[in-house]
């Protein structure tokens, strides 16, 4: 099964892309689709809907795994972001993946094994897991990562083909 792992935001979006067999992950492609501050919101939107579109045509996803939002005091950031990841759930429905959504912690426990760990852990445990010579960068980029491997490491990635949920 292919997932693509998505770590929503306006000025980066984290995507990472990992083939699951048998437990096993490899690692078919990451980066991160980046839109200057300078740039009209909705042109940041446009960007990031295209830019997401060519990448789930080019390593046809079965299935998405997106961050749910989380933000501190900051609402402002919070709602651009909330538009951004907007835009990514709607890129995968148009596009026909099936989407599943995690929280940071849950991302964190099945990657680390500890809901709290430092995101310096993460990014330590997903480029072990995943057999890269070193870190993805930018730190979106490892979080990408680290939500599609929570994703196959899940009942619901493991059941799909069970239940049609491709």
């Amino acid at each position: 099964m292919i997932i693509l792992g998505i770590d929503p935001g306006l000025a980066i979006v984290g995507w990472g892309v990992v083939e699951q067999r048998g437990g096993r992950f490899r690692t078919l492609g990451y980066g991160s689709i980046q839109t200057p501050a300078g740039m009209k919101t909705e042109e940041r939107l446009s960007r990031i809907y295209a830019e997401l579109t060519a990448l789930i045509q080019k390593y046809k996803p079965e299935q998405m795994a997106v961050e749910e939002l989380f933000f501190t005091n900051n609402i402002t950031t919070g709602i651009r972001v909330a538009e951004a990841r907007g835009i990514v759930l709607l890129c995968g429905q148009q596009n026909g993946v099936k989407i599943f959504e995690y929280t940071p912690m849950q991302v964190k426990q099945a990657v680390v094994g500890y809901g709290k760990a430092e995101k310096k852990q993460v990014i330590t445990m997903v480029t072990s897991i995943l057999g890269l010579k070193e870190p993805p960068k930018p730190d979106d980029t490892a979080d990408a990562l680290a939500i599609a491997v929570c994703h196959g490491n899940t009942g619901a990635s493991l059941l799909a083909p069970y239940f049609n949920l491709k």
